[in-house]
């Protein structure tokens, strides 16, 4: 599980770069969570760790406190999460998050970014079963036993933990997100997360090679300059010159 988390975390900073709308997706996806679970970030713990999130990748104090502000309000627009499927360059497995106010615009747009780089939407849960939807998180620390303690104790079903460099990174269900991430603060008051967040993680790998690596990546930025793509999941691997 660590080494597709590790791919997938190259990949991610490989395509930062293109997230040229970080500012308005994080308030978007703040947004809907603020709506749904509540303003309060003590009260709703998904929501304070994507407010810590947002801060790590420097996004603006009034950005974040306008989507809470309009989410407050309750009225505003009205987003609704929407999953796409397929296969990507190289036959890779991909999978596209999006929060959208309007599903006809967004699969049009994703679709797009799938027939221009010779790629193939296909339909839900298509490629979804090859993927682990776990919720992950990754701080500084040593004691890895101490940490599966705390987990165990306050009844968390911990798939995996690993620690690596001084950085111990804690598997769970996508399910045990907040149960989870309440337990590690309970029992770590100064923790302070590099990651805590939920993912698709792919159970295998499929190699990226010749004119699919510059496809892959024009897929990836034609996906990523979308407003309405919150996250992109693939299994692809690259080879280490182009990462």
């Amino acid at each position: 599980m660590g080494r597709a988390y590790q791919n997938r975390k190259e990949s991610m900073a490989k395509t930062a770069a293109a997230k040229t709308k970080v500012y308005s997706k994080f308030g978007r996806e703040i947004y809907m969570c603020a709506k749904s679970g509540g303003i309060d970030p003590d009260g709703n713990l998904a929501l304070r760790g994507l407010i810590d999130r947002a801060k790590k990748a420097q996004v603006p104090a009034h950005v974040i406190d306008k989507a809470i502000d309009k989410a407050k309000g309750g009225g505003g627009e009205d987003y609704a999460a929407a999953r796409y499927e397929g296969y990507g360059p190289g036959n890779c497995m991909v999978i596209v998050d999006c929060l959208t106010d309007n599903p006809n615009r967004t699969f049009g747009d994703v679709r797009f970014a799938f027939t221009k780089t010779k790629s193939k939407i296909g339909t839900p849960g298509a490629v979804a079963h090859m993927f682990d939807h776990c919720a992950i998180f990754a701080f500084r620390g040593e004691d890895e036993e101490a940490v599966l303690e705390s987990l165990m104790e306050a009844d968390v079903d911990v798939q995996d933990i690993e620690s690596e460099d001084g950085m111990i990174t804690v598997f769970t269900p996508n399910t045990e997100f907040a149960k989870a991430r309440q337990a590690l603060v309970d029992a770590f008051p100064d923790i302070d997360f590099e990651t805590d967040e939920i993912q698709f993680l792919p159970k295998t790998t499929s190699p990226i090679e010749g004119d699919d690596i510059p496809m892959f990546e024009k897929f990836l930025d034609m996906l990523n300059e979308l407003d309405d793509v919150q996250n992109v999941f693939h299994n692809a691997e690259l080879p280490e010159e182009s990462e």
